[in-house]
C-alpha cells in the first residue's frame, strides 16, 4: 500500500506538467508564417504610450475633421477608370471592449485616430463605391483595434472587418461563391491599412525594411487574393518637397507609393498603386493615381443641410 502511494506522488506531478502542456499547446494559434503566437500574451498592452505633441493636440483635437480630395485615376478591369477620393481623418474615444465609437467619456476609452478613405468611379454603365475605415491608437503603441471594407457595385456587395483581440479575428462575406462567409484569425503584424494613420501621426517610426505584411482589405477584395501577411519591401526616400513611402509586395507584383509632406501635420499629397489589372488576355501592369484637389477643416457631421451643397464644390468633387 505504502509502495503504491508513493509511485503516485511520483507520478501525478508528472501528469499534470503533461496536462498543462497540453492545454497551452491548444492556446496557441498558428499564424501565416506557421509560427506560433501565444493567446495568452497581449504584449502589445504593454507598449507604452508615446507623447503627444502640443501641435498634434491643437490640430487634432480642435473639434474638426480634415478632409481631403483627390482625382482619382482607378486601375480595374484592365483599364483605367476616372473618379475620386477622399480622406477624412478625425480623432474620437473608442470602446475598447466593443470596438465601436464610445457615447461618453469613460477612462477605459481608447484616443483614436480615425481614417475614412472612399473611392468612387464607374466602370462603363455601372458605379463602384468603396470605404475603408481604419482605427488607430493615437499614441502610437499596438496595432489597429479595428478595420473595416465596404465596396459597392451592381453585381453585388462585399464586407470585411478586423478586430484587434489576442490575435487578428476577421470577419467577411461576399457575393462569390468561392469567397462567401469567412471567419479567420491572422497573427498580428503590421497592417497596410493602418499605415495611413501611422504616417499623420508619426512617419518617423514607420516600418522599414523587409517584413510581413496585410495588404489592404481593398486590394486583397478587388484582385481575390488571399488574406494573409505577404512579403513586402520597404523605403521612405524624398524627392522634392515630398517623402515618399513606398510599399513593394514581389509576390503580389504590386507598389504603393504613399507622398506626404515631411512636416507637421503630414498631409498626405497623392499616391501610386502599380498592380496587374484584368482578367485573361485582358491582363496589364497598370497604375492607379490619386492627387490632391483640396483640404478642409471642418466639423462635417453639422454640414448636412442643403445650404451646406456648396462646401462639395469647394472640394472639386
Amino acid at each position: 500500500m505504502k509502495k503504491g502511494i508513493a509511485t503516485l506522488r511520483f507520478v501525478l506531478p508528472i501528469l499534470f506538467l503533461i496536462i498543462a502542456g497540453a492545454c497551452q499547446e491548444k492556446a496557441n494559434i498558428s499564424n501565416d508564417n506557421g509560427s506560433m503566437v501565444d493567446k495568452k500574451v497581449p504584449t502589445e498592452a504593454n507598449s507604452p504610450k508615446k507623447r503627444l505633441s502640443e501641435d498634434f493636440k491643437k490640430y487634432w483635437y480642435a473639434g474638426v475633421a480634415e478632409i481631403t480630395s483627390y482625382k482619382l485615376e482607378q486601375a480595374r478591369y484592365g483599364e483605367l477608370r476616372e473618379g475620386h477620393a477622399v480622406l477624412i481623418y478625425v480623432t474620437e474615444p473608442f470602446l475598447a471592449d466593443k470596438q465601436v465609437k464610445a457615447d461618453r467619456d469613460q477612462a477605459s476609452n481608447i484616443p483614436v485616430l480615425k481614417l475614412n478613405a472612399t473611392k468612387k468611379f464607374l466602370t462603363g454603365i455601372y458605379p463602384y463605391s468603396i470605404m475603408t475605415s481604419s482605427f488607430y491608437p493615437v499614441y502610437d503603441n499596438q496595432h489597429a483595434i479595428k478595420v473595416s471594407f465596404s465596396a459597392q457595385e451592381w453585381c453585388g456587395q462585399v464586407y470585411m472587418q478586423l478586430n484587434n483581440h489576442q490575435n487578428f479575428d476577421i470577419t467577411s462575406h461576399s457575393y462569390f461563391e468561392s469567397e462567401a462567409d469567412q471567419q479567420l484569425q491572422l497573427g498580428k503584424t503590421y497592417l497596410e491599412d493602418e499605415l495611413w494613420n501611422k504616417i499623420r501621426i508619426d512617419p518617423a517610426d514607420l516600418p522599414l525594411g523587409k517584413l510581413k505584411i496585410i495588404p489592404s482589405f481593398e486590394f486583397i477584395r478587388l484582385s481575390h487574393k488571399e488574406l494573409k501577411a505577404y512579403d513586402a519591401q520597404i523605403r521612405l526616400t524624398t524627392h522634392g518637397n515630398l517623402n515618399s513611402y513606398e510599399i513593394r509586395y514581389p509576390e503580389l507584383d504590386r507598389t504603393l507609393t504613399i507622398n506626404f509632406s515631411p512636416t507637421f501635420p503630414y498631409g498626405i499629397d497623392n499616391w501610386t498603386d502599380t498592380s496587374k489589372s484584368g482578367f485573361g488576355a485582358d491582363v496589364q501592369t497598370l497604375t492607379s493615381t490619386a492627387t490632391k484637389i483640396k483640404t478642409l477643416r471642418t466639423a462635417y457631421w453639422k454640414e448636412n443641410r442643403n445650404k451646406d451643397l456648396p462646401l462639395r464644390d469647394s472640394l472639386g468633387i
